[in-house]
């Protein structure tokens, strides 16, 4: 997969084989490094790091670098294996800036900005419209931390040192309701931008599915 190749982000095949070729690549790393980067936490066995993808617990096994999920230990969804090894070959430890961005202004983000806003912001917004209670209450529900930016701004721990920020506008006049997927501008130092646009997607369909649920 090369590093813009966002359409292959989102096939679950295509990321298996990655997942594959990112778990060979980790194991001649040092875990007691890769905890101290990520923010994650070594077993004293040294047998796995303790870690959270969206508030969700996961343990990384070692040596082999698989990722499961802590309770049931079955072998976690393919974007969440696919963005835990994203970040624990990319990351060095980088603190959170506090400054939010746009995909457009993560390194090599540029290009692909439009697809990225039509599979998160978009379809946030075709799922709820004019309904803000709804989104309030849902990203509240996935342990989302209200932020004063537009209508609701909502923060989420996406990995330990790479928070998210999703933003609602409802429309007015001529101008449709808007949301955006915005990330800390550190972003681009724990996570190529693939896996940044798979990390979005994530929530993206999270809050979509939350829709769906009954109050």
């Amino acid at each position: 997969m090369t590093p813009l190749d966002l359409e292959t982000v989102r096939d679950p095949t295509s990321l298996q084989r990655r997942i594959q070729e990112l778990s060979s690549q980790l194991r001649a790393a040092d875990p007691s490094l890769l905890a101290a980067w990520s923010g994650s936490v070594l077993d004293p066995a040294g047998s796995c790091l303790h870690t959270a993808v969206m508030g969700q617990p996961v343990l990384v096994t070692l040596p082999d670098y698989r990722v499961v999920d802590a309770q049931s230990r079955q072998e976690a969804h393919v974007y969440t294996q696919a963005m835990m090894l994203y970040h624990l070959t990319t990351t060095r430890g980088a603190p959170v800036t506090g400054r939010w961005v746009s995909f457009r202004e993560l390194p090599d983000g540029g290009f692909y900005h439009l697809a990225f806003q039509g599979y998160t912001g978009r379809e946030i917004v075709r799922a709820y419209g004019e309904d803000l209670p709804a989104f309030c209450h849902v990203a509240e529900q996935l342990g989302g931390r209200w932020e004063a930016v537009g209508n609701a701004g909502y923060a989420f721990d996406a990995l330990p040192r790479v928070p998210l920020l999703i933003v609602y506008w409802l429309g007015e006049e001529n101008l449709p309701s808007s949301a955006q997927v915005l990330f800390d501008a550190s972003a681009g130092l724990h996570l190529p931008v693939d896996a940044c646009a798979l990390l979005g997607s994530i929530l993206a369909r999270r809050l979509i599915a939350g829709k769906q649920l009954p109050r």
